[in-house]
């Protein structure tokens, strides 16, 4: 299923007032909202980064404060105490990850096989590339936190998307198969089991196979190549299919979504095998109809729209960095 373009633009390449040539005035215009979105966002962002250091330095000075008023004795005592918490987060943090290497490792053997197909970076600007990276990454930190996840595959992987993803923290250490040939080459014997995830299908997926290898496009602004990876998957002869979302709920656009959230709905339902469950916990209620919105007021509360959404990301690829 191809993605949508949600964030990761780079607005130092791309000044608010650029309008790249080809695009109709509708394109340029959501274009130019999505760029003065991204001019917030990162101005949010060096305000949260100063307030968490005008925090750190609070803490310093509430510290030494604290050490200042008390004997020599007591100040032994609260930096061994101090030291041990330390040493206790580590080694829980360290527990986290021998565990999440273990059942990464498990899903390789008998986990959903999940392909990401990248053979569309020709096709995206720089900063398309980039956001496409961000939903792999943050694709790849949620599939690490789940009690069963899925066994992820990058294919076509080469050019300045392979080499985008070379520079994230970590990511030689992932726990992946990192392909440059297309999929179908690399999973040549598997063809009969290779099902591609579009929009534009007719069969609607009512349960996954644990057989069978489900491909979603790596495609972001998925508005300029309407069709595009119905088009593929019928001239390489392989099966298509389309989440049930319109079983369960009402888009307030169009059904495509992002890599990440794609992926993130397959394996929520691989947990709880509940399809209506999984597309309300991931799809954002901005892209939801009033109608939906009223059903799930109740259980989405937590969800504060993009800020929640975000700070979810965030957390996400800090753990994606920490592997």
């Amino acid at each position: 299923m191809e993605a949508a373009q949600e964030n990761g633009v780079n607005m130092s390449e791309e000044p608010i007032n650029s309008q790249p040539s080809g695009l109709s005035k509708n394109a340029q215009k959501k274009q130019l909202k999505q760029q003065r979105y991204e001019a917030r966002k990162a101005e949010k962002k060096a305000r949260m980064k100063e307030e968490k250091k005008r925090e750190a330095e609070r803490k310093r000075k509430e510290w030494e404060e604290k050490l200042t008023n008390v004997s020599q004795e007591e100040q032994l005592k609260l930096i061994e105490s101090r030291k041990s918490l330390r040493r206790e987060r580590m080694a829980k943090r360290s527990q986290e990850r021998e565990n999440k290497i273990r059942r990464l490792n498990k899903a390789k053997e008998e986990g959903q096989n999940i392909v990401i197909d990248l053979e569309f970076s020709h096709l995206m600007t720089a900063t398309e590339i980039h956001s496409l990276v961000q939903q792999i990454m943050y694709s790849y930190a949620v599939n690490g936190k789940c009690a069963s996840p899925g066994h992820l595959w990058l294919t076509g992987c080469k050019g300045e998307l392979e080499s985008q993803l070379q520079r994230l923290p970590g990511f030689d250490k992932w726990i992946i198969e990192k392909e440059n040939r297309p999929y179908i080459e690399a999973l040549e014997e598997q063809k009969e089991n290779l099902v591609y995830l579009t929009a534009d299908s007719e069969n609607v997926l009512d349960d996954l196979d644990p057989k069978k290898f489900y491909i979603v496009g790596g495609l972001v602004d998925r508005n300029r190549w309407k069709g595009i990876t119905m088009k593929k998957a019928q001239e390489q002869g392989i099966q298509t299919a389309k989440l049930p979302i319109g079983n369960y709920l009402k888009m307030s656009s169009s059904q495509v979504l992002t890599v990440n959230q794609v992926i993130e709905i397959i394996l929520k339902f691989l947990e709880a095998r509940d399809w209506k469950a999984s597309f309300f916990q991931v799809i954002p209620q901005r892209k939801r109809c009033e109608t939906d919105l009223e059903e799930q007021q109740g259980e989405e509360e937590d969800c504060k729209e993009k800020d929640n959404e975000s700070e979810r990301k965030k957390q996400c690829i800090e753990v994606a960095s920490d592997s």
